[in-house]
């Protein structure tokens, strides 16, 4: 990289809490997004896709990851799909809570391990890795974005009950021979 002038701990943890927290330019946060889910949002399954108590699961397990990674431990892996994913499935509302809690949580260990830290860390390789933590941390915020934009999906589909708005075509006006168009 050859401009490290803007890489600094302050930076990464303001970005970091913007995307979890909240008060981002893109729209919601992680927790923006998770405040108020209900179980039936967070258990719903379209496909073959994960539900939102699995991405909240996913989340949380790669934040541990890098908290594991930040106090040097260089054997630390997430190595299957139950530690990726947590292959949760319909939860209960106990579940839910404990999910959020533990998703809370890790953020808070990751932001409180960062405060421990120097600038100049930010250039370490983390261990195991073949890449430094600047990267590490920087893919925690990106991939908190893109999970946002799958909660926010999986959420809207959940509340029509698993039908997407496009999924009948029959409502649509290319489908109506009363048109007097061009488009039949």
């Amino acid at each position: 990289m050859a401009n490290n002038t803007n890489i600094n701990i302050e930076n990464l943890k303001n970005l970091l809490n913007t995307a979890f927290h909240g008060g981002a330019w893109h729209g919601p946060s992680v927790l923006e997004l998770a405040k108020g889910l209900t179980v039936k949002e967070a258990s719903f399954s379209a496909g073959n896709i994960h539900n939102i108590a699995e991405l909240l699961y996913h989340i949380t397990s790669w934040r541990l990851f890098a908290v594991k990674k930040m106090q040097g431990d260089e054997n630390y892996n997430i190595s299957d799909e139950k530690a990726n994913w947590g292959n949760i499935g319909k939860i209960d509302q106990f579940e839910l809570e404990t999910l959020m809690m533990e998703l809370t949580l890790s953020h808070d260990e990751l932001i409180k391990e960062l405060e421990t830290k120097e600038d100049s860390f930010l250039q370490e390789i983390v261990p195991g890795a073949e890449y430094n933590f600047n990267t590490l941390l920087n893919g925690i915020i990106h991939h908190d974005l893109y999970h946002s934009g799958q909660i926010a999906i999986i959420k809207k589909l959940a509340s029509k009950g698993g039908k997407a708005v496009d999924d009948d075509y029959t409502e649509s006006r290319y489908f109506e021979d009363d048109l007097e168009d061009d488009f039949i």
